[in-house]
Order: structure tokens, then C-alpha cells, then sequence
């Protein structure tokens, strides 16, 4: 009697446990995917903009206006003086670094994240400023990793979460569109993927 019992109870803890660890699982892999969401959007975005950085520059952008110098601010535009003074008269405050002269009529000033070129006849010229983009900036600095130490962590945890994500997701479902199943293919498919791109371009 003993024997026969044990049968369906040892069957029905079994089938009460396997619930309750697919409850937790499901559990987990939802509560991750909501906190891990947002997060994984800004890498998502900035890792788009980084690949394709050499086409459009997310971190600056170059702001070019045409301006025109008083012919008495040319005349000694080439010592220290002469460089400040027309600094001042387009209200440029960034740090002085250089001034060149490629061709006898072409004036360059570079200042710090900016250009200044002028002709030395006609007084004409641009004023090339660098501008940061600072919320895309931001993001594409913490995908690279350049916030330092404390980031450093947070970019661990935040990694080490998204494993734990792609394990539950695993076990979510079960038969045919489980791990089992097809769920076997395509996550074989998601690991040889990078694999042999690897070995092929690398």
C-alpha cells in the first residue's frame, strides 16, 4: 500500500517543484527584462552609432559660420597680440593653440576645439567651432567604457545581468518552442553566428 502511494505523491512534489522553479524562472526573466530594458536600449543606439561613426560623428558636430575682420585687425594678425585681438572681436574664449599662415594671402588660427581662417586682403573668412553632442556623447562613453572605475562595476553587474536574462529566457517555454525543440536551433544558431564571422574576417 506504502509502495503504491509513494507513486503519484513522488510524481505530484516532483511536478509541484518543476512549477515552482519555471514560476521563479519566468519570475526572474521579467523582472530582469523590465530593469535591464532601458539600459540595453541607450547600448543598442550607441553601438548603432559607434559601427558607423566614420560616416556621421555622434559625439561632435562641426558649426561653420562666414565672418568678416576689419582690415586694421590684419595688420599684425600674426604675432600674439594681433591673434588675441581678433580672437576677441569674434568672442572666441577657448584656449589659443596655434596660428599658420599655408599661403601668403590665408591666415589659420586654431584655438581649442575650433578654427578661425581668414584672408588677409579681404578681411573674409570662417569661424569653424567643434560642438559636443552631449547627450549622445554620454551615451557612446559609457558603451566605451571611459566613466570610469564606478561605471566599470556597474558595466559588470549590468553584463553579468543580462546573462542571467539570456539563461532564464531559455527555459521560459517548454516542448517543440522550448530549449528542446527549436529553441535548441536557434541558440546554436546565435553562438556559431559570431563564430564563424570570426574566423572568416578575422
Amino acid at each position: 500500500m506504502r509502495g503504491f502511494a509513494s507513486g503519484p505523491w513522488t510524481f505530484l512534489m516532483e511536478r509541484r517543484t518543476d512549477l515552482n522553479l519555471r514560476k521563479i524562472n519566468r519570475v526572474v526573466h521579467r523582472d530582469l527584462g523590465y530593469l535591464c530594458a532601458g539600459l540595453t536600449l541607450v547600448y543598442a543606439l550607441s553601438g548603432v552609432l559607434l559601427n558607423h561613426i566614420h560616416h556621421w560623428n555622434s559625439n561632435y558636430r562641426i558649426e561653420r559660420a562666414e565672418i568678416q575682420v576689419e582690415a586694421g585687425l590684419l595688420a599684425d594678425a600674426l604675432s600674439e597680440g594681433g591673434v588675441g585681438r581678433i580672437l576677441d572681436r569674434l568672442d572666441e574664449r577657448r584656449p589659443f593653440r596655434a596660428v599658420f599662415q599655408p599661403d601668403p594671402s590665408t591666415l589659420r588660427i586654431f584655438v581649442d576645439g575650433g578654427l578661425v581662417e581668414l584672408d588677409l586682403k579681404s578681411g573674409a573668412g570662417y569661424h569653424e567651432r567643434v560642438a559636443e553632442r552631449t547627450i549622445v556623447k554620454g551615451m557612446n562613453d559609457l558603451h566605451l567604457n571611459r566613466a570610469g572605475s564606478v561605471w566599470t562595476w556597474f558595466a559588470d553587474v549590468y553584463a553579468g545581468a543580462l546573462a542571467l536574462l539570456a539563461i532564464t529566457g531559455l527555459f521560459v517555454l517548454k516542448g517543440r518552442s522550448g530549449i528542446t525543440g527549436r529553441g535548441a536551433w536557434l541558440t546554436s544558431a546565435g553562438i556559431l553566428l559570431p563564430l564563424i564571422l570570426a574566423t572568416v574576417y578575422l
